[in-house]
């Protein structure tokens, strides 16, 4: 399996970015696709996260924030993100995984910077 994450950039506080994630390869069903960042010092947070059976799971630190969505078909997963903070400055890094499999697969990463 093979993740292509794109969207990254700089953006002022307050403003918004959309991220996305395409995955290639053999996409079992069912599985959970979704986004961790690693910020500057500190340990991998999990962002978000989305079932194939569209069960999501957000962190805390969003605080609605931000929406992830998915299309099954394409194999995709986005992260739309708003109202960003110089805190959620980070690496993002979408993944895949079979639920029921320890095989987690990531995309390369993309840079999100927030300035103040």
């Amino acid at each position: 399996v093979q993740l292509q994450a794109s969207g990254g950039g700089l953006v002022q506080a307050g403003g918004s970015l959309r991220l996305s994630c395409a995955a290639s390869g053999s996409i079992v069903s069912p599985n959970v696709m979704g986004w961790y960042r690693r910020a500057p010092g500190k340990q991998r947070e999990l962002v978000a996260s989305l079932t194939s059976s569209e069960r999501t799971t957000y962190s805390d630190s969003i605080e609605g924030r931000f929406t992830v969505s998915r299309d099954n078909y394409k194999n995709t997963v986005d992260l739309q993100m708003n109202s960003l903070k110089p805190e959620d400055t980070a690496v993002y890094y979408c993944y895949y995984r079979r639920i029921g499999s320890a095989d987690t697969y990531w995309g390369q990463g993309t840079q999100v910077t927030v300035s103040s």
